[in-house]
């Protein structure tokens, strides 16, 4: 046990637990939340807000015993769930997983609760590719949910408050591998979309100061057809942030190599940054997109002031309650943001506002300023996670401030 004044990868908070644990065994880990009254999983710490915060205890699995455990018959592969992605990548020989965040040094469990993903229009977020998982309930139990289960779609993107995830199994796709090109000023009209969808996985990334795309960035697999993109191929390799090294970022310039070389935009063995950012990110229906990113565009001369970069992705509908791709095929407008919350604030009100029309999703771990009953309106499944928290966490144990605020029940009682 470690006491805490412990900050977040951002620096932007502090944890207010009163202790940090790190158990390595299962059985230390289910006494530990048996017997504790108030319990949260820490994950790598890439929240941008209190989602993973508690005022009782913060627990870390990546001191559980290190699993990855390939199913060639069944392509899967159930992993510890503390591993970061770019540790589970160099294991699965002969198999991949079929996307990647930006960023390969988050964990499985993490990313998964909070629905982080990539980019693709046929690609769901990470959380899609969980095909079970298992977990330590309040009681201190041992439980596995399968696809397929009454509750697995509940609890798959479940923000913490079920129990503290230990172990999740992955669906595998055959090995491919990737070219990577860079490019630069598409025209900020309908060839976005096309853009977008061209290609196996892509990103785009502007500044709004202007009528272009600053970059395109398109993760082709070797098999598939060449993207024909309406832009200037980059001349050399690029970071995503205008004026930021490229030495960190996977490589460029349409040189094959393997799936998990390629699919982030950063490579595992250097930190991409220092932390000195705030993140914001809202996911609009993909059938919204050129209107709500004409909206953002409107806007551009609030925005700029706080802005270092705007990534634009697609992500495919999936089923799963709290995911912000639920039922919608979905296009993501991301700001990083400097690292000024008093000056980001209320330009965080303005791009919400702008995007209302548009009923837009925030990342459940970036920033946002939406009221929780406005959350609460664009989840139609929300009153189903509230009674599966209530029949696996009765006493509310892994709660929070932002859970029971998310939660709460409406006036009148009525469900929502």
């Amino acid at each position: 046990m470690t006491v805490t004044h412990e900050n977040n990868w951002a620096g932007n908070l502090t944890y207010r637990a009163t202790a940090i644990h790190r158990p390595t065994s299962l059985g230390e880990l289910r006494t530990l939340v048996a017997s504790t009254d108030r319990i949260r999983a820490l994950g790598t710490r890439h929240s941008f807000h209190r989602v993973a915060d508690t005022t009782g205890a913060l627990v870390s699995v990546d001191g559980l015993p290190r699993q990855i455990d390939v199913d060639s018959a069944a392509s899967t592969v159930r992993v510890s769930a503390g591993l970061r992605y770019a540790e589970i990548a160099s294991h699965v020989d002969g198999f991949a997983l079929a996307n990647m965040a930006s960023l390969p040094h988050i964990s499985v469990a993490g990313a998964c609760a909070t629905a982080t993903h990539g980019s693709g229009v046929g690609n769901g977020s990470l959380a899609t590719a969980v095909s079970a998982l298992e977990m330590v309930t309040a009681t201190g139990e041992t439980v596995t949910l399968s696809r397929g289960d009454p509750d697995f779609d509940g609890a798959v993107v479940a923000l913490g408050a079920l129990g503290i995830v230990t172990a999740v199994t992955l669906d595998l796709v055959p090995a491919f591998e990737v070219r990577q090109y860079v490019y630069e000023g598409l025209a900020f009209d309908e060839d976005v979309l096309a853009v977008l969808a061209g290609a196996y996985s892509v990103s785009l990334f502007t500044d709004w100061t202007g009528p272009t795309i600053n970059q395109v960035w398109v993760k082709q697999r070797t098999t598939d057809p060449e993207l024909a993109v309406p832009a200037k191929p980059a001349d050399g390799p690029r970071h995503p942030v205008p004026g930021m090294p490229a030495e960190n970022c996977t490589q460029q310039l349409g040189v094959p190599g393997p799936w998990h070389e390629r699919m982030p935009h950063f490579r595992p063995e250097f930190t991409p940054s220092a932390g000195e950012e705030l993140q914001a990110e809202f996911m609009v229906a993909r059938v919204d997109a050129m209107a709500a990113l004409r909206a953002v565009y409107e806007i551009r001369e609030r925005i700029c002031p706080v802005l270092q970069i705007s990534e634009i992705r697609t992500i495919a509908a999936d089923s799963l309650w709290l995911s912000p791709f639920y039922q919608r095929d979905a296009v993501s407008i991301h700001f990083t943001l400097a690292a000024d919350p008093d000056a980001v604030r209320p330009v965080l009100s303005v791009i919400e506002r702008q995007l209302a029309p548009f009923a837009a999703r925030p990342h459940w771990a970036k920033l946002f300023t939406l009221a929780p009953e406005v959350v609460r309106s664009r989840y139609p499944r929300l009153a189903d996670f509230r009674d599966l928290t209530r029949r696996l966490d009765p006493e509310g144990k892994f709660r929070n401030d932002f859970v029971t605020e998310l939660l709460a029940e409406p006036a009148g009682g009525a469900r929502s």
